[in-house]
């Protein structure tokens, strides 16, 4: 159990304090509280990453542990999100459907690539990606958080259309992302 391996455990350990925040009512500033959680939580993604390659100290464990600490931590902020209309209906189910289907797809790439013992290294789309996704998970709680405080009609429909374009810009990686991982990586799919 290295420090990389326990900075993804403590990403995990951050999202039920991100949900608490966010779903509770007797709190104004709960949701902004929520968004600086779900900050440190992403900024120990980049921390681990950093520690376990520059020190090398990679391990099975620790792909695992971060991959799926950082799928969890998305997809609660997200399903929050959605569940309280942050993101209008339909369009937080398409997202939500979009992000969760690329990570499934991906998942069972890289389990079939695993199985031949294939790497499939991560790029520079991927990343950009997830940070965009943070970004506009952030940006959405924050939304969130200026609704329930009453601010300034214009400017929290100025920042809605910001959060909106940040999530659209995302999913459009999200998307590209999976099909060119897909593509550069088809030497999995082919049989023995």
């Amino acid at each position: 159990m290295n420090i990389p391996n326990r900075l993804s455990i403590l990403r995990i350990c951050f999202i039920p304090f991100v949900m608490f925040f966010y779903m509770q009512n007797f709190w104004v500033w709960g949701k902004l509280v929520a968004a600086v959680l779900f900050v440190l939580a992403a900024l120990t993604d980049m921390l681990d990453g950093y520690i376990a390659r520059k020190y090398n100290m990679v391990t099975d464990l620790g792909k695992l542990l971060d991959t799926n600490a950082d799928k969890i931590l998305v997809l609660a902020a997200l399903l929050l999100v959605m569940v309280d209309g942050t993101i209008p209906a339909p369009y937080g189910v398409i997202v939500g459907i979009i992000i969760i289907g690329r990570d499934m797809v991906i998942s069972t790439f890289r389990q079939i690539a695993a199985s031949k013992n294939f790497v499939m290294a991560a790029d520079m789309i991927g990343k950009v990606k997830a940070f965009l996704t943070d970004i506009a998970m952030v940006m959405l709680i924050i939304l969130a958080w200026l609704k329930d405080m009453a601010f300034n009609q214009t400017f929290i429909d100025v920042f809605a259309i910001c959060s909106y374009v940040v999530i659209g810009v995302s999913v459009v990686l999200t998307i590209w992302s999976m099909i060119h991982y897909m593509v550069k990586n088809r030497a999995v799919l082919k049989q023995d």
